[in-house]
């Protein structure tokens, strides 16, 4: 019998399906249908315990293509039912395989309904995930220590990449790419648009963005707090202007930071691939996928800043662009996996704006 503990005093039991093990973290829930592998592997969830709302999860196993990184960093997996059977023609591995094989405590025979209905009124919480039972006093000291849990500061360095390297060396368009826990369908994106990617750690400083000469600038996805990213806001405001720059999730709340407007904390984030999003421009509306916990507090944003796109769930901002500068960015993940490619073709109209960069700087050295 395996134990998860919530911060606000529930005891939760089920079956251990994964790693022999225990961990402490913040516990969100996706709502997903598919695509628990992408879930998996998205560096996003970083210290996270991940709840999946669909009841039947592991029935086409593992495969060798729909990783988003190479190494999970989700602290725990909650399910209502795993399967035992894998059917599909490219599956390696079941779930429950690999899980244990990178050391993922996971639980099954729970009742998520509830769960979910638990975390949606009491709102994201610390929670405590282990394969085994738990006594009186050993309920009671977690549940103690659960009360005191906070998520680390830099939890992105946790999932960045330590030093740079590059990526589609074939590229026409010579991109830098900071990775703050980027998923590998963005990097795949941008490489099948002809770009050149160069990926710099979290720690990278403008001036060596500025020194390499780039067409453009990419913020990718990321986990925790950007509030606390101060490092950070500090080099994107000296790169602001320079250069063009795109950015998605947390590259896109960096950027709204960096432009002076705030961000908050989701009572229980956007998590799944079925969030409906309203086009400011056109006014049509696309589905979308998303991982986030904070959003940016559309009454914040400055006078520079356009908003483009808005949730249609609770009326969060979405996407903002600001022209003068050369910024744009949104929430959700036009590259989906897993999810609808409704949004795909935001990626078409940023590389068309890179492009158009790159025409209008070779026309003003001509004339020089």
């Amino acid at each position: 019998m395996a134990t998860l503990l919530l911060q606000d005093g529930s005891i939760i039991k089920g079956n251990s399906f994964g790693a022999i093990g225990a961990y402490e973290g913040e516990i969100v829930f996706n709502t997903s249908i598919v695509g628990y592998q992408e879930i998996l592997t998205d560096p996003s969830y970083a210290g996270q315990i991940i709840v999946m709302t669909y009841p039947e999860i592991g029935n086409y196993g593992i495969n060798n293509t729909d990783f988003e990184s190479d190494k999970p960093a989700l602290l725990g997996f909650v399910v209502k039912n795993v399967s035992q059977v894998e059917s599909h023609y490219q599956s390696r591995d079941t779930l429950t395989q690999y899980l244990k094989s990178k050391n993922i405590v996971a639980l099954d025979n729970i009742d998520t309904r509830s769960l979910v209905k638990k975390i949606r009124e009491y709102g994201t919480m610390a929670a405590y995930i282990t394969s085994s039972d738990l006594d009186v006093f050993q309920i009671n000291e977690k549940l103690e220590k659960l009360n005191n849990f906070y998520t680390k500061k830099d939890i992105i360095l946790d999932v960045s990449p330590k030093q740079k390297y590059e990526f589609n060396n074939d590229g026409k368009i010579n991109m830098a790419f900071i990775d703050y826990g980027a998923k590998k369908g963005i990097l795949n994106s941008l490489a099948k648009r002809g770009c050149k990617l160069t990926v710099f750690p979290a720690t990278v400083s403008a001036q060596e963005i500025l020194e390499g000469n780039f067409d453009a600038l990419f913020l990718s996805n990321g986990p925790g707090d950007p509030a606390n990213y101060t490092f950070q806001i500090a080099q994107i405001k000296e790169l602001m202007g320079n250069l063009p720059i795109f950015g998605i999730c947390l590259g896109y709340q960096l950027l709204a930071l960096a432009a002076g407007a705030s961000t908050y904390k989701l009572k229980y984030g956007h998590r799944g691939a079925n969030h409906p999003v309203f086009n400011l421009e056109n006014q049509k509306v696309i589905m979308t996928s998303q991982n986030h916990g904070y959003a940016v507090d559309i009454n914040s944003i400055t006078a520079i800043m356009r908003p483009t796109y808005i949730n249609l769930n609770d009326r969060t901002l979405e996407g903002f662009e600001i022209s003068g500068q050369r910024v744009y960015a949104v929430q959700f993940h036009p590259e989906a996996n897993p999810g609808p490619k409704d949004a795909e073709i935001i990626f078409d109209e940023w590389i068309n704006i890179a492009r158009r960069d790159i025409i209008r700087i070779n026309e003003v050295k001509n004339e020089r």
